[in-house]
């Protein structure tokens, strides 16, 4: 049998239950058909039990993809259901510290997609929670999952490049669909298409930094294991960018810059890092991704199919809730990340230098 709502589960009480869990989805929709409900479906020990979202045509559509009869348009039912052991909120941004706190006040383990919030404070609110109730918050920022991070961090935490002196990482490519801003692709895969929440600052959070963005934020901060303390920003849009540039200054006095720009002609994402050190630099192009090595005399380019393969989000969550490793980005980290947004939003719009604020 499983754990469910109201039971006052912990990480111990999954870690010793044996059938597999039973997930549900609050957000169900084109993201989550994407990557994590497969995930969910091809993973031995998780079945996917429950779906919610507020439209009923798409939900019915999402329930017959993925073989799933409980369907929700309220979220409330189904963290009241009794059939979910944990849940993947894919909600838009704006309602992730409602549905979050909602299903870890009930005892669930939750793994959400990025950000973790909006506003700092309540990701604050929640990692506090989390940690209160002894249940897995887990962030589903894109770095943690990629093989060449994975290796990038290696190299870093294993002194390959030295101590860090500056970091460069631009980002180019068109998300002009997703953000409402041009007809959507014919062939977008999902089994329902994009609400275009994207193109709602409100509801995103801001613009393409909040949501590409974070990610390359994500591998900064990840990879390095380092913290921001100071940003200073320029977008075209303080409010609904599609193009940003920041100035960041890390915590040990090294600099690094980041640049976006998300209504490129070239459809294809240009992905370029690079991380200089006191002794060597690595490197990563994409996409697709590889990761090179020029220091201490070696000199090397490992593509990310020849790397060791990284855990999945679901992979991760799962392992965390039974008990069985630490999370490969903790809720500390994912708050950080909110917290340079925030701070990165209001440089854009007071033209000045912010520091970093500790929620």
């Amino acid at each position: 049998m499983g754990i469910s709502m109201g039971s006052s589960a912990s990480s111990a009480s999954f870690a010793m239950a044996t059938d597999p869990l039973r997930l549900g989805v609050i957000g169900a929709g084109w993201f989550a058909s994407r990557r994590h409900c497969p995930d969910i479906i091809d993973h031995a020990d998780t079945t996917l039990t429950a779906l919610c979202r507020r439209s009923r045509p798409e939900l019915e559509r999402m329930g017959q993809a993925f073989g799933v009869n409980a369907l929700f348009t309220d979220y409330r039912e189904l963290l009241a259901s009794g059939i979910v052991d944990g849940v993947l909120i894919c909600s838009p941004h704006d309602l992730h510290y409602e549905h979050t706190k909602a299903a870890l006040e009930g005892g669930l383990p939750v793994l959400l997609e990025k950000p973790l919030t909006i506003d700092p404070g309540h990701g604050r609110e929640l990692v506090t929670l989390a940690t209160a109730r002894d249940l897995v918050l887990l962030v589903a920022q894109n770095p943690p999952y990629w093989n060449h991070c994975q290796r990038l961090q290696q190299i870093i935490a294993g002194d390959g490049i030295g101590a860090l002196e500056a970091v460069s990482i631009s980002w180019v490519g068109n998300a002009m669909g997703v953000l409402g801003r041009e007809p959507l692709p014919e062939d977008l895969p999902g089994v329902v298409p994009p609400t275009l929440f994207r193109g709602d600052s409100d509801a995103n959070g801001g613009g393409f930094l909040t949501d590409g963005g974070s990610h390359l934020l994500t591998e900064l901060v990840w990879c390095t294991a380092r913290r921001v303390t100071e940003v200073t920003c320029l977008m075209d849009d303080a409010n609904a960018d599609v193009r940003a540039v920041l100035s960041m200054r890390l915590d040990n006095g090294a600099t690094a810059t980041l640049s976006n720009t998300a209504d490129s002609e070239v459809r294809a994402k240009r992905h370029h890092s690079l991380y200089f050190g006191a002794t060597g630099t690595a490197e990563i192009h994409g996409v697709p991704f590889s990761i090179s090595l020029d220091a201490k005399g070696v000199q090397e380019t490992i593509g990310e199919a020849d790397l060791p393969p990284a855990p999945t989000p679901v992979q991760d969550f799962v392992q965390a809730v039974r008990g069985h490793g630490p999370l490969q980005i903790d809720g500390e980290t994912a708050l950080h990340i909110v917290e340079i947004l925030d701070a990165a939003y209001r440089s854009a719009r007071d033209g000045q230098a912010v520091n970093v604020a500790t929620a």
